[in-house]
């Protein structure tokens, strides 16, 4: 199908979010579509979608225009949208949610023998081995997308959008879904791929879309295009890519681990944090870095081994005392650990510090307005006011908030875990550039990531962990993408 969208305008309020936008989509093509955070993808898209309509503007499919006044207008018209938080009900088998609320029936009964048989169909379409009958819940994150994909496809989908379709995914993961969509695409289906990951618009995209400030900025084919110029093009400027320098600052030690386990997540794992230093941690997900943070910061208080802060032991039972004495964690899953959504942008931004902006179990609210307002400036935080809903903010702001209610709390340790997932270019950036200030302040920095030039950009040594446990240090020129992979497969150097 043959998708055109031509000038189209989308205000809300004074706020002009799309400036007469062109784009447009092919047969089995995979068209990535890229720009910062608040850029205007996800408006253009929910246009398309028939979620929100344009002030102005035409959609076209093979010629003919169109008119979506809802999302089952544009369904209808077999364009399916698949959001980043994946809409399934994990307790029901995969036949079950590709029916729900289309079940087929026979007389008063439904016709399970019928909906398994066309899930067989479908995921055979796939070329993806599932047995209809499993349990949503035991399958891994990538077929959970590739269930969701079915169901669109049961719909007669033939444009199907994937906004950040990869972003909790492993290596593994990833390929799984690649692979689909290849088969898709050779079965004339059409691809929207949004997404920050450039290296994988690289990999599995024929052509590409940059907005910018809600401006079409560049289009073109991504046989063409390298990661440092659809980068310039997303932010307007030429990106950083070489290894990041600061003031050296590195003094005492901060924290030692001695022998932590803590059940089947992690084994025996000894390190230290110095003040000042930038450490890093990485390997493949699920290699037990996230679990053994948590632990540090009292979330496990069952674990084995010593914990010392400034020399001195600690038994991390709960969270409040990791907080004080002065560890911070800022969780690698934004919206379901590191945002409250049902609470404005001052209260996320101001919710670790609540103790210290209390009196008589008061909060000071002129204090902590100021605290706010003062990280709003620092972190270049974009917003129309404090009092709005967190969930207003672009996913780079969101961050930027979460970072701001720790950098409020004036940790003597900081963890990030995965700090600039779901963010673009642009604010990956200036979140790097806030790590490398907190650490020529002298505070302790643990960077856990699966992004591995994150993590030589930034670490001063790396520590890479395999199946829970430390397999190899690396630093300086040994600290390259080639070494970090052989040790996170459970190599050797």
């Amino acid at each position: 199908m043959s998708l055109r969208m031509t000038g189209i305008l989308k205000s809300f309020d004074s706020n002009q979010v799309l400036k007469n936008v062109n784009f447009s989509l092919g047969d089995g093509e995979i068209h990535a579509l890229l720009g910062e955070n608040g850029a205007g993808k996800s408006t253009l898209m929910n246009i398309l979608g028939g979620v929100i309509k344009a002030d102005k503007g035409e959609i076209s499919l093979n010629g003919k225009t169109v008119s979506f006044q809802t999302p089952r207008d544009s369904m209808d018209a077999g364009i399916a949208f698949i959001h980043q938080e994946l809409n399934l009900v994990t307790d029901l088998s995969i036949y079950e949610n590709l029916f729900i609320g289309r079940e087929k029936k026979n007389g008063l009964f439904l016709d399970r023998s019928y909906m398994i048989k066309e899930a067989e169909n479908v995921l055979r379409r796939m070329n993806v081995s599932l047995d209809p009958k499993t349990i949503v819940r035991e399958l891994d994150a990538s077929y959970k997308q590739i269930i969701e994909i079915a169901r669109a496809l049961l719909m007669k989908a033939t444009t199907i959008i994937m906004d950040e379709p990869t972003t909790s995914l492993t290596e593994v993961e990833i390929e799984r879904v690649f692979n689909m969509m290849r088969t898709l695409k050779g079965q004339g289906v059409s691809i929207i791929f949004i997404s920050h990951k450039l290296k994988e618009v690289l990999t599995i995209c024929d052509t590409y879309s940059v907005l910018r400030d809600g401006v079409l900025v560049h289009t073109g084919l991504v046989k063409d295009a390298t990661e440092a110029s659809l980068a310039k093009h997303m932010v307007g400027h030429d990106v950083r890519t070489e290894k990041l320098y600061r003031n050296s600052n590195i003094t005492a030690e901060a924290l030692r681990v001695e022998n932590l386990s803590f059940e089947r997540a992690f084994r025996n794992i000894s390190f230290t944090l110095k003040k000042g230093e930038i450490l890093g941690f990485t390997g493949l997900l699920g290699d037990g870095r996230s679990e053994l943070f948590q632990t540090i910061f009292g979330v496990n208080p069952s674990y084995t081994g010593r914990i010392l802060v400034n020399g001195k032991p600690v038994h991390m039972r709960t969270t409040r005392v990791a907080r004080r004495k002065g560890i911070g964690y800022v969780p690698r899953d934004r919206k379901e650990n590191g945002i409250i959504k049902d609470m404005s942008i001052l209260e996320n931004g101001s919710i670790v510090t609540y103790e210290e902006l209390s009196r008589f179990h008061l909060i000071d609210h002129k204090k902590e307005k100021a605290a706010m307002q003062k990280q709003v400036k620092n972190l270049s935080i974009k917003l129309d006011s404090l009092s709005d809903r967190i969930t207003s903010l672009s996913g780079g702001n969101q961050q930027k908030v979460v970072l701001a209610k720790w950098l409020s709390a004036k940790p003597d340790i900081l963890v990030f875990d995965n700090p600039t997932q779901g963010v673009d270019v642009g604010a990956k950036e200036e979140i790097y550039d806030i790590i490398l200030r907190l650490a020529e302040n002298g505070v302790a920095v643990c960077i856990l990531s699966s992004e591995a030039q994150e993590v030589i950009r930034l670490s001063d040594r790396a520590l890479v962990m395999f199946h829970g446990e430390i397999r190899g240090e690396l630093r300086d020129k040994d600290l390259n993408e080639q070494n970090i992979m052989l040790l996170a497969t459970g190599g050797s150097m």
